[in-house]
């Protein structure tokens, strides 16, 4: 077998895992129970899929030109996508997500499915010092309730 057809064999199989890892973060976004580990899936198996899946179009591809480009795009996607995870996952807590029962640890005291703060039930109340929207109405930061 030639280096050629050795090159050819792993950017190939790049592409394969990395196509495999990005259906599975589809898959879990699908599949998985709450907006918390829907956003997991989402970060990390998508992140992970496209970087193999660049890594593959930079065996196959070697030019310097896209060597670079590729490399570029590889950090950027390192670096941005745990931050935007990060911020759905924020989001989806201070706005009253709720959390699956099959979660067993939480540290953020996140309000559970069919608790009156879940979303679905009892999403009209207000919390003293809030407004209409859940915003403290002094200004002030507000941990979960």
């Amino acid at each position: 077998m030639s280096a050629a057809a050795v090159v050819d064999v792993v950017g190939q199989a790049l592409l394969l895992v990395g196509s495999l890892l990005v259906g599975t973060a589809a898959l879990g976004l699908v599949r998985l129970p709450d907006v918390y580990a829907r956003t997991n899936a989402a970060t990390k198996a998508a992140a992970l899929g496209l970087v193999v899946v660049l890594l593959g179009g930079v065996v196959l591809a070697p030019t310097a030109g896209s060597v670079l480009t590729l490399l570029v795009a590889i950090a950027l996607q390192l670096f941005t996508v745990p931050i935007g995870g990060f911020e759905v996952a924020q989001a989806a807590r201070l706005s009253g997500a709720p959390v699956t029962p099959l979660t067993h640890h939480d540290d953020l005291g996140l309000p559970r499915e069919g608790s009156p703060r879940d979303g679905r039930q009892g999403a009209d109340q207000q919390r003293d010092g809030e407004d209409e929207g859940g915003v403290p109405v002094d200004g002030q930061e507000r941990g979960p309730a």
